[in-house]
């Protein structure tokens, strides 16, 4: 099953259009990014997973949400430094035969993600 991200911008109640994302293999040595996306209209990878069945490992991998260069981009004024640069999440995939998806909701200021479906 394929590894997804979609976020979504709590701030203004929409899905985050425009955020650059990458994907890294943790277990590389050294860490090895596998992929930059920017997200589309819906807030997702426009090409689909950004792992799919066949390309999906056991390990440890990291996704990096660009947030303060979204929210600039989107006119918000931010601190310097902002409170909230780039969000990593770093988790683990046990199952490769299971769907991760890992969203993400987020404004300057917060962030929360989960295991979804």
């Amino acid at each position: 099953m394929p590894l997804t991200t979609h976020v979504l911008d709590t701030m203004h109640g929409t899905p985050a259009s425009g955020m650059r994302v990458e994907l890294w293999n943790l277990d590389a040595e050294p860490p090895q990014l596998v992929r930059q996306v920017t997200l589309n209209a819906d807030g997702r990878n426009p090409d689909g997973p950004l792992l799919d069945a066949a390309s999906i490992r056991v390990g440890r991998w990291r996704l990096v949400f660009d947030v303060a260069a979204y929210f600039a981009a989107r006119g918000v004024q931010l601190p310097q430094p902002p409170f909230l640069d780039r969000v990593t999440l770093d988790f683990g995939i046990a199952e490769p035969s299971q769907h991760y998806h890992v969203p993400l909701l987020c404004s300057p200021w917060s962030y929360s993600t989960y295991r979804g479906s």
